[in-house]
C-alpha cells in the first residue's frame, strides 16, 4: 500500500477540519470518479460506494468552510490560513507530475487509470477556485491566472522535493523533523510535536505566525 503523504501534514485548527473535507476529500474525488471505469472490474465497483461516501465528506469540508469564511474577521482568517497550508498538499495528492510518474504510462496503457495526474491535477484546480473566490478566499498562488487559449488556469507546480520527503518518511509529522519552512502558509516540520523545535526552544507555539512564516529555519527562530 503507498504512503498517503496528505496524512503527514498537522490540524491545527477547527478550519483545518473544513480544508481538509473541500480540499483532500475533494482530491480523492477528483481521483476516484474515473476509476469507476477502471478495467479492473472489483476496484470498479467499490469505487461507486466510495465516491458517495467522499462526496459528502467534500460538501461538508465546504460548509465548515462557509461557515468560517462568512463567520467573524478571526474566522475568517482562520479558513484563509488553513487554505494556505492544505492547497498544495492537495495538489501533491494526483501524484508527481506525467514527466516524473514511474507507472502512469503502463497504467494508462491497461486502462487501470483513465486520465493522467497532470489531467486530474489542471481538473482539480480548474473546479475549486471558483469555490474558493465564493467563500472569499485567496488561493495561495502568485502564479495563478486564467488562460483563455487553453480554457483553464495557469498555476505553480508542487514542491516536489518536499513531497519526495514526505513520503520518504520525513514529512511534518514525522518523527525528528526540522526541516524549514519555504512557502507563505506552510509550517516547518516538526512543528505539530510536543517535543517539536517549537516547544522545546520556548519559541513559538505551535500554529503560531513564527511557526509558518516564510524564510524561517526552524519554527519561529
Amino acid at each position: 500500500m503507498k504512503y498517503s503523504s496528505i496524512f503527514n501534514y498537522p490540524t491545527l485548527t477547527w478550519a483545518d477540519m473544513g480544508a481538509v473535507g473541500w480540499l483532500v476529500d475533494g482530491a480523492a474525488i477528483m481521483n476516484q470518479v474515473p476509476l469507476q471505469r477502471t478495467s479492473y472490474g472489483p476496484y470498479s465497483r467499490a469505487m461507486i460506494r466510495i465516491c458517495k461516501e467522499e462526496s459528502f465528506h467534500q460538501r461538508q469540508g465546504y460548509d465548515i468552510m462557509m461557515k468560517m469564511a462568512k463567520g467573524t474577521p478571526e474566522q475568517k482568517a482562520m479558513a484563509q490560513d488553513a487554505l494556505n497550508r492544505f492547497w498544495f498538499p492537495s495538489l501533491m495528492m494526483f501524484g508527481p507530475s506525467d514527466k516524473d510518474s514511474v507507472h502512469s504510462a503502463q497504467s494508462m496503457a491497461w486502462k487501470i487509470k483513465m486520465n493522467t495526474n497532470d489531467e486530474l491535477r489542471q481538473k482539480f484546480v480548474d473546479r475549486t477556485v471558483p469555490q474558493a473566490e465564493y467563500l472569499g478566499l485567496t488561493v495561495p498562488d502568485p502564479e495563478l491566472k486564467w488562460n483563455e487559449e487553453k480554457g483553464g488556469y495557469d498555476f505553480s507546480e508542487p514542491d516536489w522535493s518536499e513531497f519526495f520527503a514526505v513520503i520518504s518518511g520525513n514529512g511534518p509529522c514525522n518523527e525528528g523533523g526540522s526541516a524549514p519552512a519555504s512557502r507563505p502558509g506552510k509550517m516547518a516540520p516538526g512543528c505539530a510535536r510536543a517535543d517539536g523545535p517549537c516547544r522545546q526552544a520556548g519559541r513559538a507555539p505551535c500554529g503560531s505566525a513564527g511557526c509558518r512564516r516564510i524564510g524561517q529555519g526552524r519554527c519561529g527562530a
